[in-house]
């Protein structure tokens, strides 16, 4: 007999015995106590049976989420990397598609940093990597958008429903905070402080477009805004680079 099951038994018992009483019958303090005792164990086997599954519960919860942050965090910033962007690019795909809604695509590098890591060394590189990952978490407000890691000193950001116009006040404001970062860089040929490149792109998404294009067109942009002195963002419309 489960819990529950139990349960009922004792308040039917319980009922009968209010009915018999009502009806004439001598109250029995005896089974009345018994039915209490009863009732009482009963409480305490689910309260130990509430604690113990809450604790595998809160335990699952756990292990699930450190399986998560294996799999789709980098562990140098904090924020996503690569696999999570390869994986959601695609969701964020099909999602839009339906509704033929935008899709913004930034991607940026950090300038010169080969000669930052050279000047104050990897573990300085590190914090600087952290904290231009701090600064695009702060460029970004709503909850669809989201920033990753795609590998070294690359990040990107991906703005569903977002089209040119959103793309390029994102774009402006990641410029702005980075420089008011004011992260040291003696050895930029921009600026005395870090700075970064960006590729932006944006397109009314449709079913057979996918997330490689993308890449190349913010990855061409990126280059045009390297190629233009850095520091800077270049848009380029994803069709002029399709096929």
């Amino acid at each position: 007999m489960d819990l529950f099951e139990n349960e009922q038994v004792i308040y039917e018992k319980a009922l009968n015995h209010v009915n018999d009483v009502y009806n004439g019958s001598p109250f029995s303090f005896e089974e009345f106590e018994t039915l209490v005792r009863k009732y009482g164990r009963m409480l305490r086997y689910l309260r130990m049976v509430t604690k113990v599954s809450d604790k595998t519960t809160i335990r699952l919860y756990e292990n699930n989420k450190e399986l998560f942050n294996k799999v789709h965090i980098d562990m140098l910033t904090g924020i996503y990397n690569r696999r999570f962007f390869e994986e959601n690019i695609k969701r964020n795909i099909k999602e839009l598609s339906r509704s033929e809604s935008f899709l913004s695509i930034l991607l940026l590098d950090i300038d010169f940093f080969k000669n930052y890591n050279d000047t104050y060394g990897h573990s300085l590189g590190d914090v600087c990597l952290k904290l231009v990952a701090e600064t695009l978490l702060e460029s970004v407000t709503r909850e669809d958008d989201f920033v990753a890691r795609y590998g070294g000193e690359e990040f990107v950001i991906v703005l569903p429903h977002t089209d040119e116009r959103g793309a390029h006040i994102t774009a402006g404001k990641v410029l702005e905070k980075i420089l008011e970062r004011a992260i040291p860089h003696g050895k930029s040929d921009v600026a005395n402080c870090v700075t970064v490149s960006i590729g932006v792109t944006s397109i009314k998404v449709k079913h057979n477009h996918n997330s490689t294009d993308y890449i190349k067109t913010a990855d061409k942009a990126l280059y045009k805004s390297k190629e233009n002195g850095r520091n800077r963002y270049t848009y380029i419309e994803f069709k002029e680079a399709a096929g």
